[in-house]
């Protein structure tokens, strides 16, 4: 058996089939591709978005590849964990008024209205009301809106994401030297040798379930910086659900890329 990187099916590559193996509490759902093209060895691999995909001669009894997935069972877990780390790609927005825009998890519909002096940004009767300068061309007037909202979402998760971490610290038996809000490239939250915790401010508009995810993950890596076993079983003590929250993180996160 080999295991191979994400690639472009083959055009021999016949209509995808799906299966499912336990492994533990994990519940592992993969899509087979059977190839004429491939003789013997069968292909495990975990697509950026976490699907499990194997490739397979046509004739691979489906019991067989159960136990091929089930035997990579602790790999294809410990892949999708690393990938459940990274920012999925940010999704367009054309910053006019009627788009969704989250805070802690609720839904608000963005307004953005003229006006020559006052809040930038405000929450008002179920709307993120954005206000901007007069006069300003299309493209200036989103570059304006989108600058006005990051500041706004920036503020609030400068005062709800340090409160969290208070909150949450005891659990996991740390005190952290400081809670910095930033803006990473490819992570929800990182921590520094220093102590100090890194978190990005786009999780404040997640539900508080997955704000908290992402604080106790980054706390838990004060004490263990690598993702091994450690480092599992004290997050899994600290929040037994963790598992249901990154997978409810993942597909939420491209809602919050903007």
């Amino acid at each position: 058996m080999t295991i191979r990187s994400p690639r472009v099916a083959p055009a021999a590559t016949m209509a995808t089939e799906t299966s499912e193996v336990r492994f533990g509490t994990s519940r592992i759902v993969y899509g087979v591709r059977r190839s004429a093209r491939r003789k013997k060895t069968v292909a495990v691999a975990v697509e950026p978005d976490g699907a499990v995909r194997v490739t397979a001669p046509v004739d691979t009894a489906r019991g067989r590849l159960d136990e091929i997935v089930h035997k990579k069972a602790r790999w294809i877990l410990e892949r999708r964990r690393r990938q459940d780390d990274l920012l999925p790609s940010p999704g367009r927005r054309e910053l006019v008024s009627g788009e969704s825009f989250l805070y802690l998890g609720r839904q608000y519909r963005l307004k953005v209205c003229p006006a020559d002096a006052g809040a930038a940004v405000r929450l008002e009767r179920g709307w993120l009301v954005a206000s901007v300068p007069r006069g300003l061309a299309v493209g200036e007037r989103a570059q304006e809106v989108r600058a006005r909202l990051i500041a706004w979402y920036r503020g609030h998760a400068a005062r709800r994401l340090p409160e969290r971490v208070r909150a949450l610290a005891p659990a996991v038996g740390v005190e952290p030297a400081g809670v910095l809000i930033r803006e990473p490239r490819k992570r929800w939250g990182s921590c520094d040798a220093r102590g100090n915790l890194r978190l990005n401010w786009r999780i404040v508009q997640a539900p508080r379930r997955l704000v908290d995810y992402v604080v106790v993950h980054e706390l838990v890596h004060l004490l263990y910086p690598v993702h091994d076993r450690d480092f599992w079983a004290l997050l899994g003590r600290t929040m037994p659900d963790y598992e249901q929250r990154r997978e409810e993180l993942r597909r939420l996160g491209k809602r919050l890329l903007w």
